[in-house]
């Protein structure tokens, strides 16, 4: 569930087809992210499930699209 809506929420960040994003996507070396674009999906993320902004140390700690479920699932359950 929280996969699904993430790959949907970074396929529209990012301007890639959501079949594409895996949970091995790296937001820098397969999206290209910079920090910009990691501060837009952090608000994105805020807004569509309800959670604070990421911090430094754990937007840092993110590489993946897999971490970022692990970390959703830790804040969410």
């Amino acid at each position: 569930m929280i996969f699904e809506k993430l790959a949907a929420l970074v396929a529209e960040q990012f301007n890639v087809d959501a079949e594409t994003v895996t949970m091995e996507t790296s937001f820098t070396d397969d999206l290209n992210a910079d920090s910009v674009d990691i501060v837009d999906l952090s608000m994105a993320l805020e807004e569509e499930f309800g959670i604070e902004e990421l911090g430094e140390e754990d937007a840092a700690s993110i590489t993946t699209v897999g971490d970022l479920v692990r970390f959703l699932q830790s804040k969410i359950d």
